[in-house]
């Protein structure tokens, strides 16, 4: 190894590194809470819109799991499946990432540098962290709150708490006078 490609290899295994460090975080957002909350406007919830609203949460497997009238709140719960798909894609990027790593130890120290090849191994674990974490129970709770509100007069604000993606697909099956999205 000549002492100009010294620097040049320090600051590949830095990025390298770097960059692997990014990948980590990348995996570990993979299975990140994203709970949101929206709010509806409705005109009168005795129309039968929290019935077609209780019947596509029902046709999606969750289950209503409490009923509370005094809050005026539907608690749902459901099974949310991990995807093959992305276990199988964050795998194959930490297997890249950890290629890169392998090839660039290799080059810093080429008189063991086939060890660093075994790095590979750890690869699947990225799929298993996802296939393990990503299962779980989702809940979605609807809220129907006071019509007395200065901004929409004589409409119910109705407060969806739920994955991001299941409120996509909520404003999208039901157009109503949506608002909100924040992160909960």
């Amino acid at each position: 190894m000549d002492i100009m490609d010294l620097p040049v290899l320090g600051s590949t295994l830095f990025f390298t590194i770097f960059s692997l460090i990014g990948l980590v975080f990348f995996i570990r957002s993979s299975v990140k809470d994203r709970t949101q909350k929206i709010r509806a406007w409705i005109d009168n919830p005795e129309a039968g819109i929290l019935d077609e609203i209780k019947t596509y949460f029902n046709n999606r497997a969750y289950r209503i799991t409490n009923i509370d009238p005094v809050q005026q709140a539907i608690a749902f719960e459901g099974n949310v499946q991990a995807s093959p798909f992305l276990a199988v894609f964050l795998s194959l990027l930490a297997a890249l990432g950890l290629l890169c790593l392998a090839l660039v130890l290799a080059v810093f120290w080429p008189q063991r540098g086939f060890l660093f090849f075994f790095l590979l191994w750890l690869a699947p674990l990225a799929g298993t962290f996802y296939w393990q974490k990503a299962a779980r129970v989702e809940a979605i709770t609807l809220e129907l709150g006071d019509p007395d509100q200065p901004s929409h007069p004589g409409q119910y604000p109705l407060t969806i708490t739920a994955h991001r993606d299941e409120l996509r697909e909520l404003q999208a099956q039901f157009p109503l006078d949506w608002q909100g999205g924040s992160s909960h």
